[in-house]
């Protein structure tokens, strides 16, 4: 690895200003009536523009002056465009200097960077705001991005600005055709190379990337005073919740999971990766038969518990069963499956999901208030992941302030705790652990549980899918005849 020194590094970082200078006195000689490039007055669309140069002209005077080849000649040009010395007049977003019949004008002195004039937000946000008007609220992508940014960071004062931008357009209004369609080319020009578009170079940058020289000192101006106190008062505003809320709310959630915490309670009956006894494991299985009185308790912690565990949903399913709103979690798995799943199917899955729960007469529809449904069916017009939100959120706010907590108080969850079995913690010895060690078996391969979550969904959908009377009538007419 080079280590470059202090000094080196100053040098290949040191402002460019003395170089600008040398190409600013060959700007002026670019402008000599006699010497210089030659200017002549030229039509743009119907007006005709003073003193206004082609691409080609330029080059061919760099090219003599500098007694240089073309490719020179032409990177030396647009280096000129870039930092704005020389406008262009008809392609504003590329500022490069092309070897064509392209017109171009010098830009005035006071816009020159040797001026070092900052680019002030509120000037650019006036700016904007005058382009807002003349072109009626159609300005390009970055522009009204940038619009609508400023329009939120100077809200105090967007009442000043607008005013200042619709004195400027009507003042501009005012001048004659050829210079009003200068001074906006002048102006935009400007903006281009200090506010450029997004992805293309620009040529004030300084270092790695950079908009401003890396070895001169920070000036702390009125503006950014001004937005560290607006900051202030905004988050001072924010509403805050007290030390001692916090606080009991960490010791509540300590206290209830503390017994569920593997760093802080051994596992029951053992620890699989000492023990190499995979009854942890099997008693802990994503759809165990029977649960054990750990599992059963943690669902009654919150609702968000109880469907994060497939045993526990599956229990909570039985219990909506009995109370007829077993639409209510099948949406809510659609939705998630929706969420989730591949994006091919989604435009299918949208339709058979609109068709099951949501249109008038569908077979499980789900009872949510008119506006989230409006909400909902106008979005499935262009289906995405997150169309159903809406409705999913206001389904499980519905499961959890009402039906969880009778579903906790239900004779389902009564029964389910009494069966709920408490293993007995292991006792191995040395020997015992040698043998289990000895005796490790492979266990089930993702694919294989894969595979079984699968089935039982085919099996549950098909259990809950609408009920073809034509087949119950066909086989009640064969257990007749038998």
């Amino acid at each position: 690895m080079t280590i470059r020194s202090d000094r080196d590094h100053g040098q290949r970082y040191r402002p460019r200003m003395a170089c600008l200078k040398k190409v600013e006195a060959i700007v002026v000689q670019m402008q000599d009536p006699t010497n210089g490039v030659k200017k002549s007055e030229q039509k743009l669309n119907v007006t005709t523009i003073p003193h206004a140069m082609a691409g080609e002209d330029i080059l061919v005077w760099i090219a003599n002056h500098m007694k240089t080849n073309c490719e020179e000649a032409q990177a030396f040009g647009t280096m000129l465009v870039a930092c704005g010395y020389i406008y262009p007049l008809q392609d504003h977003k590329k500022l490069v200097l092309k070897p064509d019949s392209s017109l171009y004008r010098f830009q005035t002195p006071y816009f020159w960077p040797v001026q070092k004039w900052k680019a002030e937000d509120t000037d650019y946000a006036i700016y904007l705001a005058k382009r807002n008007i003349r072109k009626k609220g159609v300005l390009d992508a970055y522009e009204q991005e940038e619009y609508n940014k400023l329009h939120k960071w100077m809200n105090h004062k967007w009442d000043f600005i607008v005013m200042q931008a619709k004195e400027q357009y009507h003042a501009g209004k005012e001048r004659k055709k050829p210079d009003r369609v200068v001074f906006d080319c002048q102006e935009r020009a400007y903006w281009i190379v200090h506010k450029p578009p997004p992805q293309t170079h620009s040529g004030m940058d300084y270092g790695m990337d950079r908009h401003i020289n890396p070895n001169a000192e920070e000036k702390k101006t009125y503006d950014y005073y001004r937005r560290i106190i607006i900051y202030t008062q905004q988050a001072i505003m924010r509403s805050r919740v007290k030390s001692s809320v916090s606080l009991g709310a960490i010791v509540k959630y300590i206290t209830t999971y503390k017994n569920h915490d593997p760093f802080l309670v051994p596992c029951l009956p053992s620890n699989p990766w000492q023990t190499d006894d995979d009854t942890y494991w099997e008693l802990n299985m994503p759809n165990v038969e029977v649960p054990t009185k750990m599992r059963v308790e943690r669902w009654s912690f919150s609702f968000f518990e109880l469907l994060s565990d497939p045993r526990g949903r599956a229990d909570f399913k039985v219990f909506l069963k009995k109370e007829f709103s077993g639409e209510n979690m099948a949406f809510w798995e659609a939705a998630e499956e929706m969420k989730w799943g591949a994006a091919s199917s989604m435009s299918e899955k949208a339709e058979s999901t609109f068709k099951t729960f949501l249109a008038p007469g569908a077979p499980r529809w789900i009872n949510i208030d008119g506006r989230t449904m409006g909400i909902t069916v106008k979005g499935l017009e262009h289906p995405h992941r997150y169309v159903l939100d809406a409705a999913q959120n206001h389904i499980f706010m519905l499961m959890k302030k009402d039906t969880f907590y009778r579903y906790l108080k239900s004779p389902v969850y009564k029964e389910i705790q009494k069966k709920a079995i408490s293993p007995a913690p292991h006792n191995f010895t040395d020997a015992q652990l040698q043998q289990n060690s000895r005796n490790r078996r492979s266990s089930i391969h993702p694919i294989i549980t894969w595979q079984q979550e699968q089935e039982e969904k085919a099996k549950a959908a098909a259990a809950a899918g609408p009920v073809d009377i034509k087949k119950l009538k066909e086989m009640a007419s064969k257990l007749d005849r038998k």
